[in-house]
């Protein structure tokens, strides 16, 4: 199964004995899981990843898991890469693919990382585990550790999306609403724990979600024949998908499966909620904490990324750049994409469409230009979203249908 070696700190360096649970490191910064890769070059090949399962666990020598029996898959990964022609044409572009992340497992991107997560939180013998969410990634921990038999302890807020809300309490976990934000959340899960106990599975309080997460490079690479694309948009809130990405390449080019080209990497944002844009426009390595954040797109709804060091310096390293967009925009950007390919996206993937409608007009990416946007989950997540701000999509009490199922 795994060649991992050490867990490093991604800010100071320290290593660390990957056989001992942890959480970050002892200076704060977020944990790096590293792999003998010079091992997996040597005995395995990237053809030879065709050959394994249907799921992202093809990358088992890449991922953490140590005992096979310990993996509890439900079918996360192998998304579709589709090819945009229709939109391409509307918005000006030549070569444009929509990496579909809606069809896994709860519906989001977020079934790769709690599928590696959750996993390893078993091999330790972690008991019970929590999380502070915006609402996609604590339905995606509900449904793993449901699956796993194990408690999970979830802290929202109070406004989450229904379907995520919904979704954590049909797989049994204990849902705790909070008045505010994510870092409310955040909060209210870490004076919780203080007497309770639990494994902090939050977006980069520990080193295994993004090891999940990685694996989309891992596939994008293959789909796209092994040449990675010019740009690639990435609807960024804790920023997971980006960093996973980015160290997916990496690893990658060490292996030999690719060259050192990459993607310049655009991180999206909304207009309600930018700190990630408003770091990268003043030349800043971190971010300050965005006040009063609002967005419809409760994935976009953090105001400020554990991993805001990483996302800046990946960002600069590929030539990349960040853009904000309006809801207004994203929303209808998503309509078009739904009413061209057939594909209803998350708000967050309308956003990428908004975005690169304006990188294009802007001459930051030319026509001609190779580009991939990351659709991070399902827009059927978000009806209600939808129902209420889309005129096609509008509907009164009267008309909704009855009967047998659901009420009148």
């Amino acid at each position: 199964m795994t060649t991992l070696t050490e867990l490093e700190c991604s800010l100071c360096g320290a290593r660390y004995d990957p056989a001992q649970a942890r959480n970050v490191c002892t200076c704060g910064g977020p944990l790096l899981a590293r792999y003998d890769l010079a091992t997996v070059r040597a005995s395995w090949s990237r053809d030879w990843i065709r050959s394994g399962p249907t799921s992202m666990w093809r990358c088992a020598p890449v991922l953490p898991v140590r005992n096979p029996a310990s993996i509890v898959s439900l079918g996360e990964g192998l998304t579709p890469l589709v090819r945009a022609a229709r939109l391409a044409e509307r918005v000006g572009a030549r070569d444009l693919w929509v990496k579909d992340e809606g069809l896994n497992p709860t519906g989001s991107v977020q079934a790769r990382g709690l599928s590696c997560a959750v996993p390893m939180a078993r091999e330790f013998g972690i008991r019970e585990v929590a999380m502070a969410s915006t609402g996609p990634a604590a339905n995606a921990l509900a449904a793993y550790a449901a699956a796993c038999g194990i408690p999970a302890h979830l802290f929202l807020p109070r406004d989450v999306p229904r379907a995520d809300l919904v979704g954590c309490q049909a797989c049994g976990a204990e849902v705790t609403l909070v008045d505010g934000l994510l870092d409310a959340a955040a909060q209210a899960l870490a004076a919780a724990q203080q007497t309770r106990g639990w494994f902090d599975l939050s977006a980069l309080q520990e080193p295994y979600r993004l090891e999940g997460q990685k694996t989309m490079a891992y596939e994008l690479a293959e789909q796209m024949g092994w040449r990675l694309p010019d740009a690639m948009l990435c609807p960024v809130g804790s920023g997971l998908g980006l960093i996973g990405t980015w160290k997916g390449f990496e690893e990658m080019e060490q292996l030999g499966w690719i060259g050192p080209e990459r993607p310049r990497m655009i991180a999206v944002q909304a207009q309600g909620c930018r700190p990630v844009v408003d770091a990268f426009e003043r030349g800043a390595d971190h971010c300050d904490v965005f006040e009063r954040a609002h967005t419809v797109a409760a994935g976009l709804r953090v105001p400020k990324p554990a991993g805001d060091s990483l996302i800046l310096a990946i960002l600069r390293q590929s030539g990349g750049t960040a853009v904000a967009v309006a809801d207004h925009e994203m929303l209808g950007a998503a309509a078009e994409l739904a009413e061209l390919e057939g594909i209803l996206p998350a708000p967050e993937g309308g956003a990428c469409v908004a975005a690169l409608r304006r990188l294009l007009e802007s001459g930051f990416l030319q026509p001609e230009s190779r580009v991939v946007i990351l659709n991070p989950a399902s827009g059927l997540r978000y009806v209600e979203t939808y129902a209420t701000r889309l005129p096609r999509a509008a509907f009164s009490e009267q008309d909704k249908l009855g009967g047998l199922i659901t009420p009148r």
